[in-house]
């Protein structure tokens, strides 16, 4: 064998890729994924989402939004029965999240990293990006106010578990526009870590693990979640005859929305993209700059093939 031989490594084979091209285990060690095998998984898990069609991304987006109903119950019942302990007030916290990840719905603050990724690897436009974005936060959103109203017009919580819906949000305003951001800004940085953690798992436990500890993690932190804020604001409206919905949009909801968009976008997603190794699909063409900027062009809308698995030589 020649030397130059021995410094290559193996070519994997079909057999060790998912249908998608990516591999179906590391290549160094098969139960773990290296940061390059981790992105390709990314880039395909994105390609698959970024080209769903918009009524059943809608769809999806807006049970997501009535899902997370889940964690506001959960929450506010924790709440009341112990109100001084933040510990056993959230543990039912990140029920909502984990019906939401497991069951691959749309939630908008996961989309600040898979479709983000396909952007910095000129392989989606910009505006296919804010399109995902619409779509997706216009369906959590009528799904989260749908969802607020319900439990403000019955009786699905009891009255102390309301009065502990109603002070999340006189707790968010008492932090003031700033409190609000930074706190988000974490919450969205956490949040899109479970994206990229749960393409490196290999089992459903593991993410269920992965999912449960960070969520909770957001809960006993009092960091605030765009989707989950929106049912809080919704339930507020419908069972606070006062409520200011301009001073509840502006000083609560807004705040969370971006620091959950910055925290997603410019502090996890950079770090995951440029620590990374950036080699793509081969079969992928980057977009030109002018698609990139302006065009509606990305994934299987390109035109390029998928990726597909490499043949058996032998």
């Amino acid at each position: 064998m020649d030397k130059k031989g021995e410094d290559k490594a193996p070519e994997i084979r079909h057999r060790d890729r998912a249908a998608s091209g990516v591999p179906r285990s590391g290549w160094a060690i098969g139960d773990r994924y290296s940061w390059h095998e981790i992105q390709q998984r990314l880039l395909a898990s994105a390609d698959e989402e970024i080209t769903s069609q918009p009524r059943e991304m809608f769809f999806s987006s807006m049970t997501a939004g009535i899902a997370i109903t889940l964690t506001l119950i959960g929450y506010s019942v924790g709440t009341s029965h112990f109100p001084d302990n933040i510990f056993l007030s959230t543990l039912l916290y990140p029920l909502g999240f984990i019906y939401i990840i497991l069951g691959r719905f749309q939630l908008y603050t996961e989309n600040t990293l898979p479709p983000v990724a396909l952007i910095f690897a000129r392989l989606a436009s910009i505006p296919i990006l804010f399109k995902v974005w619409g779509v997706v936060l216009a369906g959590n959103l009528i799904g989260a106010i749908a969802g607020g109203y319900v439990l403000a017009n019955t009786a699905v919580l009891s009255p102390d578990a309301k009065v502990a819906a109603t002070n999340f949000v006189v707790h968010g305003l008492e932090l003031g526009w700033w409190g609000v951001f930074f706190k988000a800004m974490f919450a969205g940085w956490l949040v899109a870590g479970v994206v990229w953690l749960n393409v490196a798992a290999r089992d459903t436990v593991t993410r269920v693990l992965v999912v449960y500890l960070v969520f909770f993690m957001i809960g006993t932190s009092n960091l605030f979640h765009v989707v989950t804020a929106a049912a809080e604001v919704s339930f507020y409206i419908f069972h606070t005859a006062e409520a200011d919905i301009s001073t509840l949009f502006i000083h609560y909801w807004l705040p969370v929305l971006l620091g959950n968009t910055f925290g997603g976008v410019l502090i996890f997603t950079n770090m995951a993209y440029f620590q990374s190794e950036q080699k793509n699909f081969p079969e992928y063409k980057k977009l030109s700059i002018r698609d990139w900027l302006i065009g509606m062009k990305g994934g299987r809308q390109f035109g390029t093939p998928r990726p597909q698995p490499t043949k058996d030589s032998d």
